[in-house]
């Protein structure tokens, strides 16, 4: 796991941050440890490709500062649609969690920036044994899903009425 060349100081950053990020205020000290254990910090350069559609979704992040892009899997119309922009506080990848554990955008960071990363396989195991954090993991994933679906709905919808497809 990522926490075992950690020494205690920066385990307890890190957990420090986990705790503190939008995404999870209010979580349980037990829980925050246990996506602590599974959780490393990150940075990405402008225009760097964090995973693209179709690949395995093994991970999250945590958007600490900076901008990532949503893109369309497929083109609309020759160039891919902009499905959500995702910026600091919010959370990108939720797909980990769901079989069959695939992206269904492409995300790229629009700017320099920082994220806390997540194993999202080693999480699920531990989801696997303690229910309530699964619990927990979805109810708090499931207001992303929701807001995400519903602006990649929107934003496909207004793609095709630019390109004549709505008519």
């Amino acid at each position: 796991m990522s926490g075992e060349n950690r020494t205690p100081s920066d385990r307890a950053e890190l957990e420090a941050q986990v705790a503190a990020h939008p995404f999870f205020i209010g979580m349980n000290a037990h829980f925050i440890g246990l996506l602590s254990d599974c959780a490393m910090t990150t940075r990405f350069a402008k225009d760097q490709v964090i995973f693209r559609a179709g690949e395995t979704a093994n991970r999250f992040y945590l958007i600490e500062t900076g901008r990532v892009v949503l893109e369309s899997g497929a083109d609309a119309g020759g160039a891919a649609v902009i499905i959500d922009t995702i910026g600091a506080g919010d959370l990108l990848g939720w797909s980990w969690i769901f079989p069959p554990h695939t992206w269904h955008f492409t995300a790229r960071a629009a700017e320099p920036t920082t994220a806390i990363f997540f194993y999202g396989t080693i999480l699920r195991e531990y989801c696997d044994k303690d229910p309530a954090l699964g619990y927990e993991l979805f109810k708090r994933m499931s207001e992303v899903m929701m807001r995400r679906l519903q602006r990649a709905r929107d934003q496909m919808i207004a793609a095709m009425r630019r390109n004549g497809a709505g008519k």
